[in-house]
């Protein structure tokens, strides 16, 4: 196939263009004006100022299926009302922008596959929560939902449109376990305040595996959570993690101090939520999971 991808310079869209290319698909990739890089395809855009070249896209295509997973850092800096500003546009106006400019194409896609986040479901302590779960409340709730709905497009033009609500994806080479695994290697690493908040993970692995199952089959439209079947809570994480290392792991990192690093806002919507989701449509369609448990992940990993 054919397949435009945005966010291919990202940990999760590297690991899905090399796949890709690994099975034998051709990758076209959006990337920024400024940024030609020579051994891709590319197709230049600038969502921030509403622009993508849309006599390249024509050109490059027609498309069978394009991915979209650009979007700025949810945890990598403070959040301030600039940050949370630019989360919110870097979602929200390059998902209009593609979705409109495709169904300008001669040929359009026959997929499209739109990122997205189990942060959409908010805190919402022990409830399990799977994609018949109501939206949540706070500031990544409301992103996730305008983040989704910016599709709209693309859905009124008949396009099959899934959306990947990913959780927290576990790879060494990038997101929050590499930052973790100094501290934890040190035998540095605890839990977060209680540790009785449900984290839902799922190994870069996984996600892949299931971006491409999202991308291939017809069964996938609307919200797929992206997550494994068994979350874990934030103690149980901890203590996995530990022992995948052979380190103890006994430090607990206090609520009032992770909002003094970081900000009140981020910690209790980020770090300190409590999400215990479950892939019921993966797990519906029989989707079998590499790594089902937190522990075979971590030895696969660490």
């Amino acid at each position: 196939m054919r397949i435009l991808i945005s966010g291919a310079s990202g940990l999760i869209g590297t690991a899905l263009q090399e796949q890709l290319v690994r099975r034998g698909d051709d990758v076209v990739t959006l990337v920024r004006p400024s940024t030609h890089p020579a051994q891709t395809t590319h197709v230049a855009w600038d969502p921030s100022v509403s622009f993508i070249d849309g006599d390249a896209l024509e050109r490059e295509g027609p498309f069978d299926v394009v991915v979209h997973l650009a979007g700025a850092g949810i945890a990598d800096k403070r959040w301030t009302s600039a940050r949370k500003a630019e989360i919110l546009s870097s979602r929200t106006n390059s998902t209009e922008l593609l979705a409109s400019a495709l169904c300008e194409l001669s040929t359009r896609p026959e997929v499209f596959v739109s990122g997205s986040a189990i942060g959409i479901y908010g805190s919402r302590g022990d409830e399990i929560l799977d994609e018949a779960s109501t939206s949540g409340e706070g500031f990544l709730a409301d992103v996730c939902r305008s983040w989704e709905a910016a599709a709209s497009p693309a859905v009124d033009a008949g396009i099959r449109c899934a959306f990947a609500r990913t959780g927290i994806v576990l790879a060494t080479s990038g997101g929050a376990l590499a930052k973790q695994l100094p501290l934890f290697r040190l035998g540095l690493g605890g839990q977060l305040s209680s540790g009785r908040q449900w984290l839902s993970w799922i190994s870069l692995d996984d996600e892949i595996r299931a971006l491409l199952a999202l991308i291939d089959s017809r069964s996938y439209s609307g919200p797929v959570n992206l997550t494994a079947p068994e979350p874990v809570t934030n103690a149980q994480f901890t203590k996995e993690l530990g022992h995948a290392l052979n380190r103890p792991s006994l430090f607990r990192v206090p609520a009032p101090a992770l909002k003094l690093a970081l900000g009140g806002e981020l910690v209790d919507e980020a770090l300190l939520a409590s999400q215990r989701v479950l892939p019921r449509v993966l797990l519906e369609q029989s989707f079998a999971f590499a790594h089902p448990t937190l522990s075979g992940a971590f030895a696969a990993l660490v």
